[in-house]
């Protein structure tokens, strides 16, 4: 584990133990008692297979037994939580570990708190889009069929909120670059740009990390209110590009430095609700465009709406466009057929359907590009059979007319999968 995480975890074990030494008094006899431990987790079996052969890639786009514990605790002080999971991947014919969350909650003051040690972290207005939420995702994950919850992978970080009758201010450090776990080639085959051609297992991506404490950090803030029910956020973030956005010449992807500034509104709009985000993407290692080896600064842009269509029926329709500053010297600095477009538009429609008293979930997420000409569609179905026992089945299925666009290069990649998940 992480070194913040391992400090994390001994905390807690502390907080467990702690309690156990002060049970008994000078005189032997009990004077004090344990806290309280919740404990959670489940056993799940999830599988999936591609519909369409792909080269570079097996069969299965996911075959996994997962367990995952869950335990919180608390004293007079502070609060204790540890996330893992475990569990047997036959795409990688490995065992894995991941620690999902461990950490320390404090509320030393009235206007503070602090949260210390490995923790999902998330911010923004969009729905399954992100614009000035730079915290890491993991998109493998997402695009091969493990629960939504992956999507949002854990930071090693400490998180301080501060409040005042102003403003509020949100407060992120992370010591060490935290990357999204981006496509690599080992689960899904991508478009490789070198090869002019898709490529997966047989050219895996490795990556040049930014990885030294305190030195390859990142700090992200908010400063938000709600004015009249409409919440307005500003936000920050000092790091690197949280995908490979860069090459050295030795082949590996790199992640160059970023700085992003923006801002969101989010409040009623009609019978729904509406919001508005922007962002300034400002690509440090490439001020001014010419170097093609590291990607542009770039605006960003989404306006969405969300709105009960009708019973137990929610919907929300969000366009989303990225726009790339200093086109011209991107132009003449490309050398290659397939240059990036200076706007890319995208569409997404989420909707949601619950039945037989909510036990039903039906949905469906789907994201077009007008400008890239494709497509992801993820349907799905989840059903509560009892308290305990969950069924899911669903699919991710690409479309596109180049293989060089965004979705289009993952059109081999198209699957169905199920899953069966036991919780206590």
């Amino acid at each position: 584990m992480e070194k913040w995480t391992r400090v994390a975890f001994l905390l807690l074990l502390m907080s467990l133990i702690s309690p156990a030494m002060a049970v008994f008094g000078e005189e032997g006899f009990f004077v004090d008692r344990f806290p309280p431990i919740e404990v959670h987790g489940f056993c799940e079996v999830r599988a999936g297979v591609r519909t369409q052969e792909d080269p570079f890639e097996k069969q299965i786009s996911m075959m996994e037994a997962r367990a995952q514990a869950e335990l919180y605790t608390y004293t007079d002080w502070a609060e204790f939580k540890y996330k893992g999971d475990v569990w047997a991947d036959a795409v990688t014919e490995k065992g894995e570990y991941d620690t999902r969350e461990a950490w320390i909650f404090l509320r030393p003051t009235g206007f503070l708190d602090i949260k210390l040690g490995s923790q999902v972290l998330t911010w923004g207005t969009g729905d399954l889009a992100f614009v000035n939420d730079l915290f890491p995702k993991d998109w493998q994950s997402f695009f091969i069929g493990r629960d939504d919850e992956y999507l949002k992978a854990p930071s090693t970080a400490a998180k301080f909120g501060f409040f005042t009758q102003l403003a509020n201010l949100d407060l992120v450090y992370t010591p060490r670059f935290d990357a999204d776990r981006h496509i690599t080639g080992e689960y899904i085959s991508y478009w490789n740009a070198d090869l002019g051609r898709r490529a997966g297992r047989d050219a895996i991506i490795l990556t040049d990390m930014p990885d030294r404490w305190f030195k390859d950090d990142e700090i992200a803030a908010r400063v938000y209110r709600t004015i009249r029910n409409y919440e307005i956020a500003v936000y920050g973030y000092w790091g690197f590009w949280k995908n490979p956005a860069g090459e050295t010449q030795s082949g590996k992807s790199t992640f160059p430095e970023l700085n992003v500034y923006g801002a969101s509104a989010r409040g009623q709009v009609g019978r729904g609700i509406g919001n508005v985000e922007f962002a300034y993407y400002h690509s440090l290692d490439d001020r001014n465009g010419s170097n093609p080896s590291i990607r542009n600064s770039e605006m960003r842009y989404l306006v969405g709406y969300a709105q009960e269509i009708a019973k137990e029926l929610n919907g929300s329709l969000q366009y989303y466009i990225e726009q790339m500053l200093n086109y011209a010297d991107y132009r003449n600095s490309l050398e290659g057929n397939s240059p990036r477009d200076r706007l890319r538009h995208v569409i997404t429609l989420q909707v949601t359907k619950l039945s037989m008293n909510q036990n039903l979930e039906l949905s469906l997420s789907t994201y077009f590009s007008p400008s890239d000409l494709d497509a992801y569609l993820r349907p799905k179905m989840h059903y509560s059979y009892t308290d305990q026992l969950t069924l899911e089945a669903g699919a991710n299925v690409f479309f596109g007319d180049h293989d060089h666009t965004f979705f289009g290069q993952f059109e081999k990649n198209s699957s169905i999968y199920a899953a069966v998940r036991y919780s206590f």
